[in-house]
């Protein structure tokens, strides 16, 4: 039995992950650190409300057999590119970071399709950074998701995702930006708790992705 902590967990994947890891028997807790309370109950899950801006209340609950981290925001919400990467790098990195010196073994990060620390994209670049930095910390095993684009339930309306999803189906279709195909945001929930089981450290490439949730 085994104790899982969340990063993320009230997004679109995070959610998805913590519903699968409640029916998932090989867990017996879960630790969910969230800014805002998701509204899920369940004996097995703790929700821990937290400030990322002050780890040295929250380290302690950094432990655990496995962290999986699924923090992340958008350009859109965080107003700014210094905003969105204090989010999707510094934070996970941060917490990653207390994780591995409370000598939680396995990590397991969604990062993205086409992430470069040498791409000249904003975004993509942010992502690479992060996989470049937690690569080098003591985990056991590391694993590393990098989906499409996301399709899913979200709880804020996104009309431009909308538009984006539908314009990506239109050009996978026709063949397309086939790396950036969208998955479910359940089936990379999935895939995140089948690489939790792997002996070795791997990145898994958006066809692995899919291959894995299965």
């Amino acid at each position: 039995m085994k104790k899982a902590i969340v990063i993320g967990g009230t997004g679109m994947v995070g959610s998805q992950l913590i519903k699968l890891l409640i029916e998932d028997k090989s867990y017996s807790e879960i630790i969910s650190l969230v800014r805002q309370s998701s509204g899920v109950t369940h004996p097995k899950l703790t929700e821990v409300i937290i400030n990322f801006d002050q780890p040295e209340t929250w380290k302690n609950q950094i432990k655990g057999d496995v962290l999986f981290s699924t923090l992340g925001t958008t350009i859109a919400k965080a107003k700014t590119k210094e905003n969105q990467f204090k989010v999707d790098f510094t934070y996970q990195f941060s917490v990653a970071q207390i994780a591995a010196e409370n000598g939680v073994g396995n990590y397991v990060l969604v990062s993205a399709a086409g992430a470069n620390s040498n791409s000249k994209v904003f975004y993509m670049n942010m992502k690479g950074k992060l996989e470049d930095a937690v690569q080098k910390l003591p985990f056991q095993v590391i694993s590393i998701i990098r989906p499409g684009q996301l399709a899913g339930n979200r709880l804020e309306n996104r009309a431009t995702e909308k538009i984006g999803l539908s314009a990506m189906y239109f050009l996978n279709k026709l063949g397309l930006f086939m790396r950036y195909k969208p998955i479910q945001a359940h089936q990379v929930a999935q895939a995140m708790i089948n690489s939790a089981v792997k002996k070795d450290s791997l990145s898994y490439n958006l066809d692995e992705v899919f291959k894995l949730a299965q």
